[in-house]
């Protein structure tokens, strides 16, 4: 008995040691991997702050805004409000006729010709810009070429010395978890700096249609707009535009536009329009409900809801329906990385376009064509269809004409009922209803014959023209 008292200790005892030992290498192991993350973060940013700073100038915007009559009033009241009368009356000429509404923002300079890259929102609209550059040194510049669609801004001075530019970067090859410095103007304080990390790539934050932000948690402010993100090298790898935020400061979520959009842009920019290219094709995100209805195996790509008549997609083949995977050469993972890759692409260059036919892989030459200007939308206005919650009006020629619709088939939607299964799916007031799942609609009775065919809980898809395209949208029906 005593003997195997003594062997349960000693058991014990080697198993402690065990444990400690493998805790010690734990440790070891783990001080060892740290130690190597911190190494490699820099010791300071000062060298890379004292290098770039001169580069980063501070940008002053003025609009003058005239009053009607010569009075704006103090509350930005209509020009008929019956205190004019009083503001008139009692401080008369003391009251300026016009005044300058001021915005402050960031820019970076790109070459020694002067030219200085910065957002549209900071000189927009515009009749007065000034460029303060690190030294107090002032000058008048003027917009070379805007882009509202991409938030980006070519402005230039005519400087009387040397300018020292900033270095590109490849955005492409940013890592989440990098390190990245933003030097701007924020809050109007001169040239600043802030550092941190990358914290995600592709963001899209309906800012405009060729949304691909990165998400940085280095203080970025109101001023900060139009300034330099740059990596650890000192090369911009991307342009400080919007911030998120409750508060109005930083709480840590920023958003800068690629490098790599912006250089490429710039050739364009100097020639003081932007020329995007164009496919002639209405794209949607593809739904668990689509994939299902549609019978995708997948819901990587962008769904093909519409092809414009005579488009370039639709002389090369490409169908209502199709899954578009890969342009170019490049694979499109969701729908929205394919609108900048088409916009990028120079007009009457041929591409192949890969999709996705019904299961099957089919591929397509397409000559890009030249963006048109984009396309108004229609309304409409009466019939019944109560298990949807929607009322339908069967579209004549007569109709068709009055609210501009070309095709004069299918069926109009002239009411949604706030919280239906249509209201829901998406249907919306001036809607064309062309298909349900996949089969076109002829008429009112026969849009009705076939809802009764559903039972409770069913999904539905359709197919509606909106504007001056289609899209597809699913409605399910309560239980």
């Amino acid at each position: 008995m005593g003997k195997r008292i003594e062997s349960d200790r000693v058991s014990r005892a080697r198993a402690h040691t065990m444990c400690a030992v493998l805790l010690f290498l734990a440790v070891l192991w783990g001080g060892g991997a740290w130690a190597r993350v911190l190494s490699d973060a820099p010791p300071s940013f000062a060298d890379l702050v004292k290098e770039a700073t001169p580069s980063v100038v501070n940008i002053s915007a003025v609009k003058i805004v005239k009053g009607r009559g010569g009075l704006p009033l103090p509350f930005g009241g209509p020009s008929d409000d019956p205190m004019r009368d009083f503001f008139e009356r009692f401080f008369g000429d003391r009251v300026p006729k016009e005044f300058k509404q001021r915005g402050l923002g960031s820019g970076f300079i790109i070459d020694k010709e002067g030219y200085i890259l910065t957002n549209n929102h900071v000189v927009e609209k515009t009749d007065e810009i000034k460029v303060k550059l690190h030294d107090e040194t002032e000058y008048d510049a003027q917009i070379v070429g805007r882009d509202p669609k991409t938030d980006l801004a070519l402005i230039r001075i005519r400087a009387d010395r040397p300018l020292k530019p900033l270095r590109f970067g490849d955005s492409d090859s940013l890592r989440v978890g990098d390190w990245v410095v933003a030097i701007g103007n924020p809050f109007g304080l001169g040239n600043t700096a802030t550092a941190g990390i990358v914290s995600a790539k592709y963001r899209h934050i309906g800012a405009g249609p060729y949304d691909n932000f990165i998400q940085t948690d280095a203080p970025i402010n109101p001023g900060n707009s139009g300034g330099p993100l740059l990596n650890t090298d000192g090369e911009v790898i991307g342009i400080n535009t919007a911030i998120f935020s409750r508060s109005g400061g930083s709480i840590g979520i920023g958003f800068a536009i690629p490098s790599n959009m912006a250089r490429d842009l710039l050739p364009q920019l100097k020639k003081g329009k932007v020329v995007r290219g164009w496919l002639g094709v209405m794209i949607q995100k593809i739904t668990p409900e689509l994939k299902e209805k549609l019978g995708l195996r997948t819901e990587r790509g962008a769904l093909v809801a519409d092809v414009t008549r005579g488009g370039p997609a639709e002389k090369a083949g490409i169908r209502r329906g199709d899954v578009i995977t890969a342009f170019d050469g490049k694979r499109i993972r969701e729908m929205n990385e394919l609108p900048y890759l088409v916009a990028s692409t120079p007009a009457n260059k041929k591409v192949t376009v890969t999709v996705l036919r019904k299961g099957k892989k089919k591929e397509f030459r397409v000559k890009i064509g030249v963006m048109p200007e984009e396309p108004g939308t229609t309304v409409a206005g009466g019939g019944s269809a109560p298990d949807l919650g929607l009322t339908v009006e069967e579209l004549t020629p007569e109709l068709a004409s009055r609210l501009r619709i070309e095709d004069a088939r299918g069926l109009v939607i002239t009411r949604v009922r706030p919280g239906s299964p249509a209201a829901e799916g998406g249907l919306r007031q001036g809607d064309v209803i062309l298909e349900l799942d996949q089969a076109p609609v002829r008429d009112v009775r026969d849009f009705e014959r076939r809802i009764r065919q559903y039972k409770g809980g069913s999904t539905i898809l359709f197919l509606v023209r909106r504007g001056e395209g289609t899209i597809y949208l699913t409605v399910k029906l309560n239980d």
